[in-house]
């Protein structure tokens, strides 16, 4: 009796530790939206090998712009055929997936002009992506759960006041915030944005960028980690292209490499949140390989 008495307090004292400790399980982001023959949404959300999912572009907003949404292959927003990704969003977030919508890109025609821009341009996004209400909205009925910054042309300029107004629509429902800068710290467009406090991931791009990105050893790469961890963010990503293809200017990672040199010397960071990937159609076998390491 007194030996089943001890099992019970023991079994009852390890689901109390489980049921306390905050879950801060790691996991990768992927991009995706670029590629026409890189699968459905629905299929890249059943693979599961990824807890983030961004959509990938809304190219065009800002200073005046009609905003555009960018899909590639998949679909096309001007005739209205991007509604139908809406139930992949919903089975993608019925499995626990965060759906971002991913605002910028390498090749985008984007800018904000004034704090007030960059307001309009949230009210956009809330009313189209998000929470909000709106008769055009480009991916259906859907709501993502928030916005992921890519954003590498023009200024820094008052993407802080477009992270503040998104926020700001938080009281109503969570939008998480997310940011990809560049691994040269700090970012020459987000810096101002990140030191908001506001995002939730930063996952820093440690690719095309050869000052701080692998290069046959992880030196540069770590020293770049530690600055980055000092960021105002609740977790901090390692961004990778997913094949040598996914990035000209180098950054690829063996995935043995990944596993046993890299990600044991930044995983004991307490900000570290994962491994972001660039993207789905270069990603043919690495997040599996990954995954049970990440």
């Amino acid at each position: 009796m007194a030996f089943c008495t001890r099992a019970v307090i023991l079994i009852l004292s390890v689901l109390i530790v489980s049921w306390c400790k905050p879950s801060y399980g790691a996991g990768i982001a992927i991009y995706w939206g670029q590629n026409g023959n890189e699968g459905t949404l629905a299929a890249t959300c059943n693979s599961g090998n990824y807890q983030f999912v961004n959509v990938a572009f809304l190219s065009t907003f800002g200073n005046g712009q009609t905003p555009v949404l960018n899909l590639a292959g998949h679909c096309n927003p001007s005739a209205n055929t991007c509604t139908g990704l809406s139930a992949d969003i919903k089975a993608c977030q019925g499995k626990g997936i965060k759906v971002l919508l991913s605002i910028g890109g390498a090749s985008g025609t984007y800018s904000l002009s004034s704090a007030d821009d960059a307001r309009r341009v949230a009210n956009y996004i809330w009313n189209n992506f998000l929470g909000g209400q709106s008769s055009s909205r480009p991916l259906g009925d859907a709501i993502l759960d928030g916005v992921d910054f890519d954003i590498e042309a023009g200024s820094g300029q008052f993407w802080d006041d477009l992270a503040r107004a998104l926020n700001g629509f938080s009281q109503q429902k969570k939008v998480y915030l997310a940011a990809a800068p560049q691994c040269p710290f700090p970012d020459a467009h987000l810096d101002t944005a990140i030191k908001t406090g506001l995002f939730d991931y930063v996952w820093v791009q440690f690719y095309n960028n050869p000052p701080c990105q692998y290069s046959g050893n992880a030196n540069n790469l770590l020293s770049a980690w530690n600055q980055w961890t000092t960021v105002q963010a609740n977790q901090v990503f390692l961004g990778l292209p997913a094949a040598p293809a996914a990035a000209p200017s180098g950054g690829f990672i063996p995935a043995d490499v990944l596993t046993s040199q890299v990600l044991p010397s930044i995983k004991n960071s307490p900000k570290y949140g994962g491994v972001m990937l660039w993207n789905k159609q270069f990603d043919n076998g690495y997040s599996a390989a990954i995954k049970g390491s990440v």
